[in-house]
C-alpha cells in the first residue's frame, strides 16, 4: 500500500514535470516566434538587395552614354589640340610689330619697371 508520503511525493514530481514542460513549451513558442520574425526580415533584406541592385545596374547604364560622350568629347580635344586644322597654323603675311605704348609723358609702358622709390 502506498504510503501518503510516496503519494505527496509522486505528486510534487508530476507538479515539477509540468512545471517543466510548461517552460519548455515556452521557450519553443518563442524560438518560433523568433524564427518567424527572422523569416520576414531575411525577405524584407532580400528585396532591398534586389531593389538596390536593379537601381544600381541601372544607374550605371545611365551613366555609360555620359561617360562614353566625354570620353569622345575629350578625344577631340586632345586631337584638336594636337593638331590644329592648317588655317589656323598659317600665320599673317605682313605681320605688325607691336608698337610700343608710350603713357602721358610720352614714356613706353612695360619696358622696364623702374623699382627705385
Amino acid at each position: 500500500m502506498a504510503t501518503v508520503t510516496s503519494v505527496n511525493a509522486l505528486q510534487a514530481s508530476v507538479a515539477q514535470a509540468e512545471r517543466q514542460v510548461q517552460q519548455g513549451q515556452s521557450r519553443v513558442d518563442q524560438d518560433a516566434s523568433r524564427l518567424e520574425q527572422s523569416r520576414s526580415q531575411l525577405t524584407k533584406d532580400r528585396q532591398t538587395l534586389a531593389d538596390t541592385q536593379r537601381q544600381s545596374t541601372q544607374a550605371q547604364q545611365q551613366q555609360a552614354p555620359a561617360r562614353s560622350s566625354a570620353i569622345q568629347l575629350g578625344a577631340a580635344l586632345s586631337g584638336a589640340i594636337e593638331r590644329p586644322n592648317r588655317a589656323e597654323q598659317i600665320l599673317a603675311a605682313n605681320p605688325t610689330a607691336a608698337r610700343p605704348q608710350l603713357n602721358a609723358q610720352g614714356q613706353t609702358i612695360g619696358k622696364l619697371i623702374n623699382i627705385t622709390a
